[in-house]
């Protein structure tokens, strides 16, 4: 479903990406971890088509088609959508309102059957529907804005789901129900690239690749057996010219 080649991105004039590659197919859960800086955001970011990440090397590929340099909006119609570390606060928008005009536009359906899709979603995830009249991401704590993320991701239904260290700044109860949804979602077939410093969230998640990130290259791919070394020695542990084709 997703291949990247040979990615090299930069930011106003400075080099984040060196030549990241991998595939990741339709209905799998793959894992990117790193170090602090190490260029795991960028690389959400710039598949997800964020303007201020400039590929100067390499392509993108989604279910075989080049979007390297389509818009956001366009990759967003196609079936991608970016969880984002930090959500930013909307003062005025109402959240109800902010998720029937997404449904429109993602998925062309109209307000009343989108109100009541809202809702049902809602009760389904055992969320507090007050949340829904609330401004959006405004006043909310980590966790809510998060579970907030994780709420619009199950509207969606993407075809691929990119969460930008969705275990950051939340509690132990509210990363059980955000795991749970990422499960569901990959149960019902959504391809899955989870960005994370720690394997904490992976205790409820099963992923079938495990990549690790430094200094913007990708230096190795494996299995869970990475997370526990990481765990156990940290990133140190990981060398550099544990190339990932030698996994």
């Amino acid at each position: 479903m997703l291949k990247v080649e040979n990615l090299h991105v930069k930011v106003a004039d400075k080099g984040i990406l060196r030549g990241v590659s991998f595939e990741l197919g339709g209905g799998e859960l793959h894992v990117v971890m790193g170090p602090n800086g190490s260029g795991k955001s960028t690389l959400a970011l710039t598949i997800a088509g964020h303007p201020k990440y400039e590929v100067v090397k390499g392509r993108i590929l989604f279910e075989g088609a080049d979007i390297t340099h389509t818009k956001p909006e366009d990759r967003a119609k196609k079936g991608i959508f970016l969880s984002f570390q930090h959500p930013v606060e909307v003062e005025g928008v109402k959240v109800i309102q902010f998720f029937q005009r997404m449904l429109k536009n993602l998925r062309g359906i109209d307000e009343v059957e989108a109100y009541d899709m809202i809702f049902r979603a809602v009760e389904e995830l055992g969320f507090d529907s007050s949340m829904l009249s609330r401004e959006l991401n405004v006043g909310f704590s980590g966790g809510e804005r998060k579970k907030l993320e994780m709420l619009q991701a199950y509207l969606v239904k993407p075809k691929l789901l990119i969460l930008d260290e969705p275990d950051s700044g939340v509690d132990v109860d509210s990363l059980k129900v955000i795991a749970g949804i990422i499960a569901k979602l990959h149960r019902e077939g959504t391809s899955i690239l989870l960005i994370t410093h720690y394997g904490r969230i992976l205790e409820y998640l099963n992923p079938q690749r495990v990549h690790i990130i430094k200094d913007g290259r990708l230096v190795v791919s494996g299995g869970m057996e990475l997370v526990k070394l990481i765990e156990e020695k940290g990133f140190a542990a990981v060398k550099d010219n544990d190339r990932a084709d030698k996994a």
